[in-house]
């Protein structure tokens, strides 16, 4: 699975933007990871039902992701709540071996993950998949992940439920992308010394 190495501005839902940029705040005064106690979005409760909390285990041979939310709009696409469960059970072994590679890239690089899937729903209308994983821990070690998991339809309405656990489900990879290049966040608006112009 290729990603591309890329800047923050690959993140196209504005919500997403501003759960990154959030990200992007707390990673740049110290340059290390975050930690999860100290990640307070202002539109975190506008936001809960789209955020899946992982904790990452890393004791065995492979990291297993273990899901630490429910009730989220993600557990209606895949039919059933994930809480306490971990990933690659929750998902299967089919949708598995798409999956958990993003996840282990984000582990492993510790930089977010961003990724766009095309999908269509149970009536053939098509939707979007955007999953935005943001890596937590202390100093290098990864030890939770917080995934903004976002379905759009361009038709506006589409259905739902059970939308990735469908046996006939078909995801083709739009955008696999890497966030490792200009790790700050620059407001908007503002203005850089360098860019006035003293004539």
């Amino acid at each position: 699975m290729d990603f591309q190495s890329t800047t923050p501005a690959i993140v196209r839902a504005i919500r997403q933007r501003d759960l990154l940029n959030t990200w992007l705040r707390l990673y740049s005064r110290e340059k290390k990871l975050p930690r999860i106690e100290d990640y307070e979005p202002s539109r975190l409760k506008e936001e809960r039902d789209d955020l899946v909390y992982y904790d990452v285990d890393n004791a065995g041979a492979s990291p297993v992701f273990i899901i630490q939310s429910e009730g989220t709009r993600m557990s209606r696409a895949y039919g059933q709540v994930g809480k306490g469960r971990a990933l690659h059970e929750y998902i299967g072994p089919r949708l598995a071996a798409l999956v958990l590679p993003i996840y282990e890239l984000c582990l492993s690089r510790g930089r977010p993950v961003y990724t766009v899937d095309q999908l269509q729903d149970a009536d053939g209308r098509p939707v979007e998949y955007e999953r935005l994983l943001m890596p937590f821990g202390r100093h290098r070690e990864v030890r939770q992940i917080i995934g903004s998991l976002k379905t759009i339809s361009v038709d506006g309405s589409f259905e739902i439920r059970d939308l990735l656990s469908r046996a006939d489900v078909v995801s083709r990879p739009a955008v696999r992308a890497l966030i490792d290049k200009e790790l700050f966040h620059r407001a908007p608006n503002r203005v850089e010394d360098n860019d006035l112009d003293f004539q």
